[in-house]
């Protein structure tokens, strides 16, 4: 799971107003470099999604596989603070900076209805970020050979805990991307938020895995099961989908809307 709007998409944003001010003497300043173009920005989020897919799948394959740390309560935490710090790297690099570093298609439509990104782009974004997942979940399997795709690996597919059905999990998919998209409003509406979205955003993806992981697998991601689903599909195993699809999609629309229009409050009520 990932925050980041594209490069200077976060200004579109409605935010609360500026306090009156005596404008400054005009000035010379060099025009801003020109934004990177689409097709740059797709190939961004490809590779980045496919590397953290890389990560992902080899966490688990350390952390759950008899012959690494074999399980446990603790796999998850640990779990959990790899790919936070993991998805703060990508945010942060070169091509996270191009890109937005959404790594989400959930997230992506999340900006879209947020403003802050336009949606001929939110088709192309999403694409790339469901092919990095194959791939990077396929390199995982390159690098570490047949245990990834065995149990308890399982091409580090996502299952709901006992005692989870399916319209739990959506629900509390549903709600952790509601809650993101809240967060992602909340701080775009800021400069100083905005410079404190890649840390924020990597440490509620590690309060997510540890907490939820062990409950309903703590995707809340829909490029993350996606790649792991296929292809322990096809490999014969279990890789449910839909649930960790449709959870993540309706929350990030709901809290969208939501955060749109508490963003817009804080507008009017500041001027």
């Amino acid at each position: 799971m990932t925050l980041t709007p594209a490069p200077d998409a976060a200004a579109r944003l409605p935010g609360p107003a500026a306090s009156p001010s005596v404008s400054p003497a005009p000035s010379v300043s060099p025009s801003p470099p020109a934004s990177p173009s689409l097709a740059l920005r797709v190939r961004c989020e490809f590779g980045l999604t496919a590397v953290l897919l890389l990560g992902v799948v080899t966490g688990v394959r350390w952390l759950f596989a008899p012959d690494g740390y074999g399980g446990g309560g603790a796999a998850f935490t640990v779990l959990g603070a790899g790919v936070g710090v993991l998805l703060a790297v990508l945010m942060l690099s070169g091509p996270g900076r191009r890109s937005g570093a959404h790594l989400n298609p959930a997230v992506t439509l999340a900006l879209w209805r947020l403003g802050a990104f336009p949606g001929r782009d939110v088709l192309p974004y999403c694409l790339a970020q469901l092919g990095g997942s194959v791939t990077g979940t396929w390199l995982a399997a390159v690098v570490w050979g047949p245990v990834v795709a065995r149990p308890p690996v399982g091409y580090a597919a996502v299952r709901p805990g006992p005692g989870w059905g399916e319209g739990a999990v959506v629900a509390a998919e549903a709600g952790v991307l509601a809650a993101s998209a809240l967060m992602l409003a909340g701080l775009l509406a800021y400069p100083v938020g905005r410079r404190l979205l890649p840390y924020a955003v990597g440490l509620v993806t590690a309060l997510v895995i540890a907490l939820l992981g062990p409950l309903t697998g703590g995707s809340a991601n829909p490029a993350r099961q996606f790649g792991p689903a296929l292809l322990a599909r096809e490999a014969g195993g279990a890789g449910p989908l839909w649930m960790y699809v449709a959870g993540p999609v309706l929350g990030a629309a709901a809290g969208a809307v939501l955060g749109r229009t508490l963003v817009r409050t804080a507008g009017r009520e500041a001027r």
